[in-house]
Formats: C-alpha cells, sequence, structure tokens
C-alpha cells in the first residue's frame, strides 16, 4: 500500500510537470509567434520608410527642377507661379508613378520671412543695420500687440540680445540696457556662450536672452518661427566675404511682416498690400508685381514709402518640404536649397536636407 501512495505521488510530480513543461512551451511559443509577428511589422515600416524616402526624395528634386524653370522664365518671383501654387506643384509630383501611396510637395520662398542675420552688418559684424533694427522692433511689437512691458521681452530688450548674439565684439559692453553678451549666459544652468557669428539655425533664438520668454507670451515658437529665417547670405565677389541684405521679397512675405515693414500710424494699410498682390480676374491676377513699388498702388498706399533696401521682388531661397504617406507610415523630407548661376547655367544647390 505504501508503494502504491508513492506511486500516485511520483505520477501527481510528473503531472505537475508535465503541464508547466507545457504550459511554459505554449508561453515561449507565443512569445515567440509576437516576436516575429513585431519583427515583421518592423521590417515592413521599414520597407516602406525607405521607399517613401526615395519617394520624397523625388518630389524634392522635382520641385528643385520648378525652380530652376523659374528661374530660367524670369527674374520676378511671387505668388502668381507655378511653383507657389498648391495645384501646379500636386499635378506635376503627380508624374511620379506611385500607386501604392500619396506624395504632396510645398514650396515656400524663405526670403518671404525677417532675416535674423541681417540685423547686424557683416562681413565686420559689429554695427546694426538701422532698418533692420526697426522691423525687428516693429515685428516684435506686433506679434505681441505692444502690451509687452517685461523688461527681458520689450520690443527693445530682444532685438539688444539678438544683435550681442551675433555680433563679434563679445568682450564689449552690452548693447543697450538688456542686452547680453557671453558673461550672462554662462552663469545659466546649463551655462553656455555668444555665438558671436551668424546664426545657423533659426531654433538658436531660442538660446538669446528673453526670447523663449516672449514665445511662451504669444502662444508658442511657430507664431515666431514661421516669419523669421537664417538664410540669405550672399558672398562678394572679392575677399572670401559674406554679407546678409536682409531684403524681403514683397510679393511672398506674409501679413505680419508686411506690417513689420511699415510704420506704427501705416499698419491698417499691410491688409491692403496683401489683397492688391491678391486680386484676380477671370481666374488671373490683375497686377503686374515687378516692381519693388507696386505698393504704392494698393488702395490708400500711395504715398506710403517702405524704405528700398528693405524690400525686393526676387529670391533665390527656397524651403521645399515633400511628405509621402503609404498605410501608416508617413515620411516628410525638409530642403533648404539656392538657386545659383555657374557657367550660365541655372542650378539649385541643396543647403540643408532632413528626413523624419
Amino acid at each position: 500500500m505504501k508503494g502504491d501512495g508513492m506511486k500516485k505521488k511520483n505520477q501527481g510530480v510528473a503531472l505537475i510537470i508535465t503541464i508547466t513543461v507545457i504550459t511554459l512551451l505554449i508561453a515561449t511559443t507565443m512569445e515567440l509567434n509576437r516576436r516575429a509577428g513585431d519583427a515583421a511589422e518592423f521590417t515592413g515600416v521599414t520597407r516602406d520608410r525607405l521607399k517613401l524616402s526615395h519617394l520624397t526624395s523625388s518630389g524634392i528634386h522635382m520641385a528643385m527642377a520648378l525652380l530652376v524653370k523659374d528661374k530660367n522664365d524670369g527674374e520676378v518671383d511671387s505668388l502668381q507661379e507655378d511653383w507657389a501654387d498648391k495645384e501646379t506643384v500636386t499635378d506635376l509630383m503627380g508624374d511620379i508613378p506611385f500607386p501604392e501611396g500619396t506624395l504632396a510637395v510645398e514650396i515656400q520662398d524663405e526670403l518671404s520671412k525677417i532675416q535674423v542675420n541681417a540685423l547686424v552688418k557683416f562681413p565686420d559684424g559689429r554695427d546694426f543695420n538701422q532698418d533692420q533694427m526697426n522691423m525687428w522692433e516693429r515685428f516684435v511689437g506686433y506679434i505681441t500687440s505692444g502690451e509687452n512691458e517685461d523688461d527681458d521681452t520689450s520690443a527693445s530688450a530682444i532685438v539688444n540680445s539678438i544683435k550681442d548674439w551675433l555680433d563679434s565684439g563679445d568682450d564689449d559692453l552690452i548693447t543697450g540696457v538688456n542686452g547680453a553678451e557671453s558673461d550672462y549666459y554662462k552663469d545659466l544652468e546649463p551655462p553656455y556662450t555668444c555665438r558671436n557669428s551668424p546664426m545657423l539655425y533659426v531654433d538658436e533664438l531660442l538660446q538669446v536672452k528673453g526670447v523663449a520668454k516672449l514665445v511662451e507670451s504669444v502662444g508658442g515658437w511657430e507664431m515666431l518661427s514661421q516669419y523669421v529665417t537664417v538664410y540669405g547670405m550672399e558672398t562678394q565677389t572679392t575677399g572670401n566675404k559674406f554679407t546678409f541684405p536682409g531684403k524681403i521679397n514683397i510679393n511672398t512675405a506674409e501679413l505680419p511682416v508686411i506690417a513689420a515693414l511699415l510704420q506704427l500710424n501705416d499698419l491698417p494699410l499691410a491688409q491692403e498690400i496683401v489683397g492688391y498682390r491678391e486680386e484676380m480676374t477671370d481666374g488671373n491676377y490683375t497686377h503686374d508685381l515687378s516692381n519693388p513699388n507696386w505698393y504704392k498702388n494698393a488702395p490708400g498706399c500711395g504715398s506710403l514709402e517702405i524704405a528700398p533696401n528693405l524690400i525686393t521682388t526676387k529670391s533665390d531661397f527656397f524651403r521645399i518640404r515633400a511628405t509621402g504617406e503609404m498605410g501608416n507610415v508617413k515620411v516628410t523630407t525638409t530642403a533648404m536649397v539656392q538657386r545659383e548661376n555657374k557657367s550660365g547655367k541655372n542650378t539649385c544647390r541643396v543647403l540643408s536636407w532632413q528626413t523624419e
């Protein structure tokens, strides 16, 4: 009897072990199956991202070809042209055979924005560009509705701090009473120093004294960043030097930038200028925008004066954004390009390229 009890006990232990092993095998199989599914999904996503990366790259190059054609056709750049028309660009992108997904491309004139680096006169990099300084102060006042009384984020304080960030005189006194040189930034956590040269990325503005606080007060970085750029550099023919003319394309600038070009009493005319350039008759644009002074023809603008060294009707700097989608996978490639003429031939040079 004792032997029978021991035998049953051993059989019970064996059964428990068997059940445990089976349970582990089932769990392991399920985990391996899940990992295999994840691996397959990852492989599929990677494959789709690669396809979309090539697709968006093709979109960027087709947009560059469109910009070169536009340059060959004429010097003036405006929102009346094919590169600025989303439907025309969409039709052009339809020539790329890609039945599995979609491609959307947008071209934006980078000189429709205020050029940060033009605030200082380069190549010397020491003094204010006075007209640019005045425009910056009007711009900051415009986006804050003139209600900003904070010492660090007032229009003059922001402009002085940006100037100190750009200028090469880091050992000199700060600009005005609110500027900031490296001594100020070294006391921050974490500490850093002024660039003391032209900005390379527009996000650098957030490092400048008062700008982050200003951005928070006006509703976010997008409110400011969409109207400013670090591009616009021109190289001089001799001495390997550079400058930032800072001229804004009045044919493509958005309303807040147009407003920054005007004196405070003339602000209501900004909308008249934008409306004038958008007027159409029978589906065609009504007005010629080839002369920078066309704004005088807008209603009420006959006596208006914008500093000639602040405006142009030409641009050679463009931001191209190509977005490809396939299923749940989305890839966006953004390229900054500069049109230039080499050996009598117009081309586009890529200044930056980012895929995300």
